[in-house]
C-alpha cells in the first residue's frame, strides 16, 4: 500500500474502482431473461425455456440491438425519427464508458420506414480494452 502523498495512491484506487464498476456492468448488463412455462395441452411438459426479452419502448421510438453489449442503449426518439436529420447518437446507457453512432439523415429515414440499418460505434476503452459495437436498427 502506498503512503500519503504517493502519486500512485489515488490513481491506483481510481483504477480499481473503474475496473470494479466496468466488471459489474459487464456481468449485469446482459439481456433480461423471461422463464416461460411449456405444456398446458395435456401432453408431456416441456419444462422452462429461457427467452430473451427486449426492453419495451414507446411505439414512436426505435431501439437498436447492440452486439457484445455491456450496458449500452441505442434509442432513437420519435422526434429524431420524424425530423429525419443526421445525428450523433450517444449509446452510453448504463455502461461505465460511452460510444457514439453517426447516422445520416437518409439512414434515419430508412430506420423510420422499418428498414435495417447497421452501424459501427466509435471506439472506446473499457474493461475489455479498446472496442467498438455494431448497432442494428430494425
Amino acid at each position: 500500500m502506498s503512503g500519503k502523498g504517493s502519486p500512485e495512491g489515488t490513481e491506483g484506487l481510481s483504477s480499481r474502482r473503474q475496473f470494479t464498476v466496468e466488471m459489474a456492468m459487464a456481468l449485469l448488463g446482459g439481456a433480461s431473461i423471461t422463464i416461460a412455462c411449456g405444456g398446458g395441452g395435456g401432453g408431456s411438459p416441456s419444462g422452462p425455456t429461457a427467452v430473451p426479452t427486449p426492453a419495451p419502448t414507446p411505439s414512436d421510438e426505435k431501439a437498436g440491438v447492440i452486439a457484445q453489449n455491456h450496458g449500452h442503449e441505442a434509442i432513437l426518439t420519435g422526434a429524431q425519427l420524424q425530423a429525419g436529420n443526421a445525428l450523433l447518437l450517444d449509446i452510453m446507457g448504463v455502461a461505465a464508458h460511452g460510444h457514439t453512432v453517426e447516422l445520416s439523415g437518409e439512414e434515419v429515414g430508412r430506420i423510420r420506414g422499418g428498414n435495417r440499418v447497421e452501424k459501427t460505434s466509435t471506439e472506446q476503452v473499457g474493461l475489455f480494452g479498446p472496442h467498438t459495437h455494431v448497432v442494428r436498427f430494425n
